[in-house]
């Protein structure tokens, strides 16, 4: 990624409306599969952790350890005091079955990845039997933009293409389902406007504070829908799976 990026993400990942509530939702997905009984044992990777904030939030379901291809991403983890290893996703640095759960959120996508198959392979194989992934990604080629082009993006995916890749690496789907789906008019609107007007650049900024509020009340919304049902269309997909066995 854009050394930039990282500057960026350091600074605002922590408040702003889309990775705040993008963490809701990856818990709300997670809660019902990690009962907190198993807490203190269980150990956790978010494979691709950037600057480490989502390593804090998982830390409510066990033991958090990140891995990062950038050295910028490390760095960064490591002064919020995360565990966390520089690695590639294509041949993680660790055993095998090392890990009860496995995240990887908005990483596949990138141009770096080029064999997301095997990508999720290496996440499938570092995950212990009985362990759950959780892989997240953007959603739906219409929604290509500026952003993605800024961030170094090689794909949109839809929930087929999450199921595919999944049951390819061996695991069993528990759902799929889209997010960031109360605001996709707005935000395909945004990227019509975007191509109209030639613009360029992340979208990764804090909004006005009115606008920060109801952006993130939205997603805390779709984070208690996806406690019930799944989310028909939006510009974020996740898929939830476990690697068979005990």
């Amino acid at each position: 990624m854009n050394p930039e990026e990282y500057r960026v993400m350091a600074e605002l990942e922590g408040v702003q409306w889309w990775y705040a509530g993008m963490r809701r939702i990856a818990r709300a997905l997670l809660e019902p599969l990690l009962p907190e009984a198993g807490s203190r044992s269980r150990r956790i990777l978010d494979a691709g952790c950037g600057t480490g904030w989502n390593l804090q939030a998982l830390s409510v379901f066990g033991e958090t350890h990140g891995v990062d291809l950038s050295p910028l991403a490390v760095a960064a983890t490591k002064r919020r005091g995360g565990r966390v290893s520089l690695g590639n996703l294509l041949s993680l640095p660790y055993g095998s079955a090392s890990f009860d759960v496995v995240t990887s959120f908005d990483v596949i996508y990138h141009a770096w990845v080029v064999d997301d198959v095997q990508a999720v392979r290496e996440l499938a194989r570092v995950l212990k039997p009985g362990g759950v992934l959780l892989l997240k990604a953007p959603a739906l080629k219409i929604l290509w933009g500026a952003h993605d082009e800024a961030v170094l993006s090689r794909h949109r995916y839809t929930r087929p293409e999450m199921e595919t890749l999944v049951a390819a690496a061996g695991l069993t789907l528990v759902r799929s389902t889209y997010a960031n789906s109360l605001l996709f008019p707005v935000l395909l609107t945004r990227r019509y406007l975007d191509r109209a007007l030639n613009r360029h650049g992340s979208d990764v900024a804090l909004l006005p504070p009115l606008l920060e509020k109801a952006f993130g009340t939205l997603l805390s919304i779709e984070a208690a829908l996806l406690g019930w049902i799944n989310l028909p269309i939006g510009a974020s997909v996740f898929a939830v799976a476990r690697k068979p066995g005990a």
